[in-house]
């Protein structure tokens, strides 16, 4: 049976994977805490990740793990660092001397979001915020040290876990309105659909980098609506600007204006269509 070592199996994407691979293969589930069949794998550590994929030789290393607090990467871009970059070059490393193919999750914040058409994956990154540095400093890394490598760049993720969808719900219960951002664009991805493509991308030989959205495209505040008129949500939502927010939350890093990823390698390798974004929340919406 396949064995799949599957990083931050905690995480909205790693519990996904599970459930679309389920009983088909042998998992290695390892995260930042211990658990039921799961092991604690700081994947920081170069020696402790050779040691343990040389001891259970898996045939696929799929990365969930990362530092995706974008304003906690600005404060502690050290961490973030070695999370977000070490952290894949160490897989990276060890996925070449054992053979194994290496999948990692990239994001859309490698671009610096000021594009006027859905950004395909020839376009050069360019990221503005410490997150996105972080995270294109990874992809380089997986690309130096791996042989056998995935690159999945996806956006505006949301799963079994914290995420955007179960914040409005959450602040519905008890706001009559809600104000959200209106000025930044992209394609709301369920975990769901990334781990089906994913597992589709695992089972061939057509390796590089792919960007890997939902298809269509919504801002924030729409997506918010949308959110609510299909749970029957009487919460009214106040478009804002990014200024606006900014205004009101100072801390907060600069966000991508544009996050529309062109699924462009899919279209040319294998022909891989992701679901409508409207589409996707409709599934999650009723498993959740």
């Amino acid at each position: 049976m396949k064995k799949i070592l599957v990083t931050g199996c905690n995480g909205q994407l790693g519990r996904a994977i599970q459930n679309e691979y389920a009983d088909s293969v042998e998992f290695i589930l390892t995260d930042v805490i211990e658990g039921d069949g799961i092991v604690n794998l700081d994947i920081m550590n170069l020696e402790q990740v050779l040691s343990f994929v040389r001891e259970k030789q898996p045939d696929v290393i799929i990365n969930c793990a990362a530092a995706t607090n974008v304003d906690g990467c600005e404060t502690n871009p050290d961490f973030a660092y070695r999370l977000n970059a070490l952290g894949p070059r160490n897989l990276a490393i060890a996925s070449k001397e054992t053979g194994a193919k290496l999948i990692h999750v990239s994001t859309d914040y490698v671009f610096p979001g000021n594009a006027s058409a859905p950004i395909n994956e020839f376009e050069e990154p360019a990221p503005i915020s410490a997150y996105g540095r972080t995270k294109y400093a990874g992809e380089q890394m997986v690309q130096q040290f791996a042989d056998r490598w995935f690159i999945v760049r996806t956006a505006w993720l949301y799963g079994d876990g914290k995420n955007f969808v179960k914040t409005m719900l959450k602040l519905a219960e008890t706001r009559d309105e809600v104000s959200v951002v209106c000025d930044q664009l992209g394609s709301p991805t369920s975990a769901v659909e990334l781990a089906r493509l994913i597992h589709h991308l695992e089972e061939t030989e057509q390796y590089g980098i792919y960007h890997g959205t939902c298809e269509g495209d919504t801002n924030w505040a729409d997506f918010t609506e949308a959110i609510f008129e299909k749970k029957n949500i009487k919460c009214k939502v106040n478009h804002v600007t990014s200024e606006e927010y900014k205004a009101m939350n100072p801390a907060s890093a600069d966000r991508p204006h544009y996050s529309i990823l062109d699924n462009y390698m899919l279209r040319l390798t294998t022909g891989y269509t992701m679901a409508n974004w409207q589409d996707a929340l409709d599934e999650y919406l009723s498993n959740n």
